[in-house]
């Protein structure tokens, strides 16, 4: 595998990729255009029309006029055969579009080829809940002859503010909902990963997605997303990232009381008792936190260690981790590939130096590669041990494949561990105590808890965060009521 294998793709043939807007594809108002960086060796794949406040503007005027227009007139079960239609026009384009994923962020083929199935459930469930949203007739107890009912009605234009780190399956968390409940959609991904974004938008607007539905606008956050998440004309932001600029979305939510949903940063606790299977957790706690390159909001990256198991354990998970396959990304063979971005590698190594000047011992990685990967954005999966809450690694979110390893006494105190934290997205526990389990998992302030295993995600169950970690469900049977609008009807029967 070359680096020149990168480029290969159909999407990247012709020109630059434009914005896609009304059902168009067009340049950015301002002309300008930002490039595109393969996380492989560092430079340019492509330009990309560079979105702005006044690019917004034409997309959310655009979804108003979609929302008014013919998909208002859509019924349940219309707006579901179509979402139908673009599943079976999406898996056509399956191959295309988990390459495009792979070169423009870095995640292995063999990760992004497993999306298939993923995508296809979130496509078919969303479609199921097109026509199984339901209101309630209420049995009021006012004097005379009076009926009360409630229906569900389409929220409106949707702001999407995506990350980079997933966002072939990341961006179905809003299209999806949005064409189930009749709501329309301005989606900003994000700069260092936006093309298979504009290719999905293309393969649905092909198979007859209407005219101005979905719209995609790429930008720099400070421009293109915070005119999307200020618009007066955007009833709902649905935003995964990081705390700091979920706080400023929140901010800037105030202009037109907009409904916001936040899925924010992490510093997911993983707890491993000494009576767990530590075979099967050692591979699973590993993969907590170095999947996809540590790049996973819920990664795993605290690992509490029961103090008499704890060195085997974590040299059992640093064996794990030196034995992964770190490579380029259309490597079949690879199972990790690069950060993302030159901005993502340095704060990476920005915390290897830290970890060095707080005392942690270093188990495994702590570097960045060399070899044919030097170009590229390429860490090896690192583990530090003998840390304490007390240092920065295991308080701040590196995003990155960083394992801090404590060690802890009680169950009690593992719960507390876990606890110290300003976020609360995600956790796991290890043990064959059923009680234990069913405790701890109680015990831990997240908003999602898995329990030996991590990082199990279905379309049809519910995930959420809690404190600094962000609110608002996405998944499961309420996920379609944030898009709707419950009104109550009454009737004077007399």
């Amino acid at each position: 595998m070359t680096f020149q294998d990168t480029y290969r793709h159909p999407f990247l043939e012709s020109g630059h990729k434009q914005l896609f807007i009304g059902g168009e594809w067009v340049d950015a108002i301002s002309g300008e255009t930002f490039a595109c960086i393969d996380p492989s060796r560092g430079t340019a794949s492509i330009q990309v029309s560079r979105g702005g406040a006044a690019d917004i503007d034409a997309a959310v005027a655009a979804a108003r006029t979609a929302f008014k227009g013919e998909w208002s007139k859509f019924k349940a079960f219309d707006r579901q055969a179509l979402m139908l239609k673009l599943a079976d026009a999406i898996d056509a384009r399956f191959e295309d579009l988990a390459r495009l994923e792979t070169i423009d962020m870095g995640a292995p083929i063999a990760r992004t080829s497993m999306f298939r199935r993923w995508i296809q459930q979130t496509f078919r469930y969303y479609a199921a809940q097109a026509v199984a949203d339901t209101g309630d007739v209420f049995n009021n107890s006012v004097p005379g002859n009076f009926m009360s009912y409630s229906h569900r009605e389409p929220l409106g234009v949707v702001g999407a503010i995506i990350p980079w780190n997933g966002p072939l399956i990341t961006q179905l968390w809003s299209i999806c909902p949005v064409l189930a409940s009749g709501c329309t959609l301005v989606l900003k991904p994000a700069e260092e990963a936006p093309l298979s974004t504009l290719m999905l938008a293309g393969i649905m607007h092909d198979a007859g997605l209407p005219a101005g539905v979905i719209n995609v606008v790429p930008g720099p956050g400070a421009t293109a997303g915070a005119a999307l998440a200020a618009h007066t004309g955007v009833d709902k932001v649905n935003f995964t990232g990081s705390t700091a600029t979920g706080r400023r979305i929140i901010e800037a939510s105030a202009t037109n009381m907009k409904r916001v949903a936040l899925e924010l940063g992490g510093k997911s606790p993983d707890i491993v008792f000494a009576d767990a299977d530590l075979d099967v957790a050692a591979t699973g706690a590993a993969m907590a936190c170095f999947n996809n390159t540590g790049q996973v909001c819920f990664a795993g990256t605290r690992l509490f260690v029961e103090r008499s198991i704890y060195n085997d354990f974590v040299e059992r998970v640093a064996a794990v981790g030196s034995k992964l396959k770190v490579g380029l990304p259309l490597d079949g063979e690879s199972q990790l590939g690069p950060l993302a971005s030159q901005a993502q590698l340095d704060r990476v190594q920005h915390y290897f130096e830290v970890a060095r000047n707080e005392g942690a011992r270093l188990v495994t990685g702590g570097e960045r590669l060399g070899g044919n990967l030097a170009d590229g954005f390429f860490v090896a999966p690192t583990v530090y041990a003998d840390v304490d809450m007390g240092m920065a690694i295991a308080r701040e979110e590196i995003f990155g494949p960083v394992l801090s390893a404590i060690p802890f006494d009680t169950e009690e105190e593992a719960i507390e561990l876990a606890n110290a934290t300003e976020y609360g997205l995600g956790g796991g526990v290890w043990s064959r105590d059923v009680g234990r389990v069913h405790r701890v998992a109680h015990g831990i302030r997240t908003g999602m808890v898995w329990t030996n295993c991590y990082g199990v995600t279905d379309p049809g169950v519910t995930f959420a965060g809690t404190k600094h970690s962000g609110y608002g469900v996405k998944g499961g049977p309420h996920h379609l009521n944030e898009f709707t609008i419950s009104k109550t009807v009454w009737l004077n029967l007399a």
